[in-house]
């Protein structure tokens, strides 16, 4: 029993892992898109998410057959946990590069002001979300507790970058009315952004719950005194 479920924990390590290059793709295009305003390439993610759908959907239900077949407990529990919720959230960022995609398919500007793209740091925002997922993939498949942690510090820089885009779009559509509309649907794209920091994180947390208790097994320590010690 105990090689079945370690070859079944592998195969799901291996479907996140698959699951996560799907949605890293979906940001980096969706991202590419909003900057160059590249519709084609917008709707190439559009098309995309049906395949991160149901991605999502398979993984689900292979988690539950794990759980229903072999009845995990202790370290593998808490792998399989992690890794539900590591799904759930990875399904979410790519619902966000959809919405991502649907503003650079919707925006009826034919180019941004480079200024006003520069001084929003739109740029540094989209590369900084793909650097935390990378660092939180990096962070599971080596199983360091330290690249997980590192997550939560970048994450402010995209809470301080969304902070003040909303006051510089003001600015730009006082001086610019015509592209108000526009303007306005771009705050939507910094918010998205900045949520996909916050799920970026959550996912870090998942990281750091598994890590957590693996490290704790192999010192000896149950997974009472572990429990006692959360409370």
């Amino acid at each position: 029993m105990v090689k079945f479920i370690e070859s079944e924990l592998v195969l799901l390590k291996k479907e996140i892992d698959e699951m996560w290059t799907l949605v890293y793709n979906q940001l980096d295009r969706a991202g590419e898109a909003v900057l160059t305003l590249d519709r084609e390439l917008a709707q190439q993610v559009l098309v995309r998410e049906r395949r991160v759908n149901a991605f999502e959907l398979k993984i689900d239900s292979d988690v539950e057959d794990i759980i229903a077949l072999y009845n995990p407990v202790a370290i593998d529990l808490r792998f399989v946990l992690a890794m539900l919720k590591i799904n759930t959230n990875l399904e979410r960022l790519g619902d966000f590069a959809e919405g991502i995609a649907r503003f650079a398919i919707h925006c009826t500007e034919p180019a941004f002001d480079a200024e006003l793209i520069k001084k929003l740091r739109l740029e540094e925002m989209i590369a900084e979300v793909l650097s935390m997922l990378e660092l939180a993939k990096t962070a599971l498949k080596e199983e360091s507790q330290e690249q997980a942690t590192t997550v939560f510090a970048k994450d402010n820089l995209l809470d301080e970058i969304n902070a003040n885009a909303t006051s510089i779009l003001a600015d730009y559509m006082n001086r610019h009315p015509e592209s108000a509309l526009s303007c306005l649907n771009l705050v939507s794209v910094f918010r998205k952004l900045e949520r996909s920091g916050d799920h970026i994180t959550n996912i870090a947390e998942e990281i750091v719950f598994f890590i957590d208790a693996k490290v704790l097994k192999h010192s000896g320590r149950t997974d009472e005194h572990y429990l006692n010690d959360k409370k």
